[in-house]
C-alpha cells in the first residue's frame, strides 16, 4: 500500500560521524541502512514506500565508498523526484585536522588512501562531494560534537517535532520509607548508592544542593549506573512516542526520597531538556 515516506539521505566526509548517526537515527525509530548502493537508492525507496509493514522512516547512508558514487547517485536522486518520492538529504562534515586525528585514533584507512597520505584523500574526498554538499537540505559540522552531541542535534534537525511535543516526561523522586508512586510508569531503585545520609555535614541537605550532587556523584559505581540509567531512558522515550504514548512518569528512589534519588532526577531532567515536555517534582525531599 502507498504511504508517506520520510526518507533521509546521510552522506558526507568518512570519519564524520556518518555511522553515529544512522544509530542515532535507528534509536528513533527509523529504518536504516548503511552503505547502499546507489544505484538502488530509488528501487529502496519505492520497496519502502509501498510495503504492507510499518516502514515509514528511512535512513541510508551514501558515501565514498561506492566508487561509483556520482555516476549513480544523482541519477537515482532524479528518479526519486520524477516518481514522487520526496527526500532529505543530510551532509556530514568536520575540520581536516580533527579527520586525520579520528583516523589516527582508529587505525582505520581511508577508501581513497588505501595506501597514501590521509591529508590528501580527504582534500580529493571534499572536491568529490562538493555538489551533493550543495544539495543538502542539512549540513551539519562535527568538528566540536562529541557523539552524544551529535545524536542531539539530529534530533533537533530530523525528528518530527509535533511527535516529541506530544509527550510530557514527568521526573520523580521520592523515598521508598514514604511508599512507592502508584502512577509511575517506570521506576528506578537508587538504594544500591553510596548515601550521604551518613555524612554529617550533608544530612540537612537535599539533592538540590551542589555539594550533595558532587558526593552522589563521584562514585564510579554512580556514573554507571547512571550512564546506563539515561542511555536506557534515551532509547526507551522514543519508542513510547512510536506507540502514541502522551504521558510518561519516571519514578526514582532511594531510601528517604532526599538525596540520591533527587541528584539523578536533577541529572536526568537536565540531559532531557529540550528534547520533551519535562515535569520535574521531589515529593518527599521535604520530609
Amino acid at each position: 500500500m502507498d504511504k508517506n515516506l520520510d526518507f533521509i539521505i546521510v552522506t558526507g566526509m568518512s570519519g564524520a560521524g556518518k555511522s553515529e548517526v544512522i544509530k542515532g537515527l535507528e534509536d528513533l525509530g527509523f529504518f536504516c541502512v548503511d552503505n547502499l548502493p546507489p544505484a538502488l537508492i530509488s528501487k529502496f525507496a519505492e520497496l519502502c514506500k509501498h510495503s504492507s509493514g510499518e516502514i515509514d522512516r528511512v535512513a541510508v547512508v551514501i558515501d565514498i565508498r561506492g566508487r561509483d558514487f556520482f555516476d549513480s547517485l544523482f541519477e537515482e536522486l532524479s528518479s526519486l523526484e520524477s516518481a514522487g518520492l520526496a527526500y532529505r538529504i543530510l551532509f556530514l562534515e568536520a575540520d581536516t585536522d580533527v579527520l586525520i586525528n579520528r583516523y589516527k585514533k582508529t587505525r582505520r584507512r581511508h577508501p581513497l588512501a588505501p595506501e597514501g597520505r590521509i591529508s590528501e584523500a580527504i582534500n580529493l574526498e571534499r572536491k568529490k562531494l562538493e555538489e551533493i554538499r550543495g544539495k543538502a537540505d542539512r549540513i551539519i559540522d562535527t568538528t566540536d560534537l562529541g557523539p552524544k552531541e551529535l545524536r542531539k542535534e539530529v534530533k533537533e534537525k530530523f525528528v518530527k517535532e509535533e511527535n516529541q511535543e506530544q509527550l510530557t516526561v514527568s521526573i520523580l523522586s521520592f523515598g521508598f520509607k514514604y511508599g512507592v508512586p502508584a502512577d509511575a510508569d517506570l521506576m528506578f531503585d537508587v538504594r544500591f548508592l553510596p548515601n550521604p545520609h551518613y555524612v554529617d555535614s550533608l544530612r540537612p541537605l537535599t539533592g538540590d544542593d551542589p555539594r550533595v550532587q558532587e558526593y552522589v556523584l563521584k562514585w564510579p559505581i554512580t556514573q554507571n549506573f547512571k550512564k546506563k540509567l539515561f542511555d536506557l531512558i534515551e532509547f526507551t522515550l522514543p519508542q513510547y512516542i512510536k506507540e502514541g504514548k502522551t504521558h510518561l512518569t519516571i519514578a526514582i528512589g532511594c531510601t528517604g526520597g532526599k538525596h540520591r534519588s533527587v541528584t539523578l532526577a536533577n541529572k536526568l531532567y537536565q540531559e532531557l531538556d529540550g528534547d520533551y515536555n519535562l515535569l520535574l517534582e521531589h515529593r518527599d525531599s521535604d520530609k
